[in-house]
């Protein structure tokens, strides 16, 4: 698989790898688990008890624009590249993230975004997650040995795919770009909490709403080409213009991007602040609520 890779892998393709003692500096794994405190699951906690066999624990929030006041904003070329480097990633490595989630995917498309966003095309997700690689019988480990550090040079940040709050903002009448909200169905209409004190739910004047969970199969597999197609039309949205993915602080709003991508649509952006900056710093009118 040269740099330019496919952007999902097989829990099959990925124990091969591992079984011929492939996984090293041209092939990294990556373990990208975050959970929201309602989840009450600790992702670094149980990356140190069990995970696969030569993966490194990739932080959201230590990969961040520590300095913002939102979470996990994305972070300055200089500290991605660095964090990276650090786990041994260099620029002809191929990296696969999964998260370790009852989804099958949470937060590892958030990780399979950053890097192309950066520059990186040679990244993939495993499907079906660590929860598929489990139940598939694939060796697991709570040993980690730290890869050496390597650099690592960001090939120019694509600035476009991501929506400032003033972007969105003017959009709500310039409609440049579709707004696809990720939280459920019901935070989106206003009539459930959010999982963030003092936010209250709605949604973005003019927004769609495709909720997570629905990206991904029942035994947590991303779904197909033709089923992504399907669930864009069923939402009401045009591949053929530009989509923008968010969701509660700008995570699974990547499963926008990466549904884009496999459907051979133009690159997804992303509302990198999401509803918890918006609902921060929008007049009443722009908060949208059924309630």
């Amino acid at each position: 698989m040269g740099l330019q890779t496919q952007a999902l892998v097989s829990a099959k393709w990925l124990a091969n790898m591992l079984h011929r003692n492939l996984i090293g500096p041209r092939l990294r794994i990556l373990d990208s688990s975050w959970y929201l405190p309602m989840m009450k699951r600790d992702g670094k906690k149980e990356f140190a008890q069990s995970h696969v066999p030569g993966a490194s624990f990739f932080d959201i929030d230590l990969c961040a624009d520590t300095k913002s006041k939102f979470d996990h904003m994305l972070p300055s070329e200089k500290t991605f590249a660095n964090y990276v480097g650090n786990l041994g990633i260099g620029n002809d490595t191929h990296v696969v993230v999964y998260d370790a989630s009852d989804f099958g995917a949470f937060t590892c498309t958030r990780v399979w975004w950053m890097f192309r966003f950066f520059g990186h095309p040679g990244v993939s997700v495993l499907n079906g997650g660590f929860r598929n690689w489990v139940k598939e019988g694939h060796p697991v480990t709570n040993a980690y040995d730290k890869p050496e550090a390597v650099n690592f040079t960001p090939k120019g940040s694509h600035r476009s795919w991501v929506k400032s709050f003033d972007d969105v903002t003017k959009n709500i009448d310039a409609c440049e770009f579709q707004v696809v909200d990720v939280r459920p169905y019901e935070r989106f209409r206003g009539r459930e909490p959010e999982p963030r004190e003092g936010v209250q739910p709605g949604h973005i004047p003019g927004s769609k709403c495709m909720p997570f969970d629905e990206f991904v199969d029942d035994d947590g597999m991303i779904l197909s080409p033709e089923q992504l197609r399907k669930f864009f039309v069923r939402s009401k949205l045009d591949l053929n213009k530009p989509l923008c993915g968010m969701c509660g602080s700008g995570v699974t709003g990547c499963h926008v991007a990466m549904a884009a991508h496999l459907c051979g649509a133009p690159p997804g952006y992303l509302y990198d602040g999401s509803w918890h900056e918006w609902f921060t710093r929008a007049p009443p009118e722009h908060v949208v609520s059924e309630d």
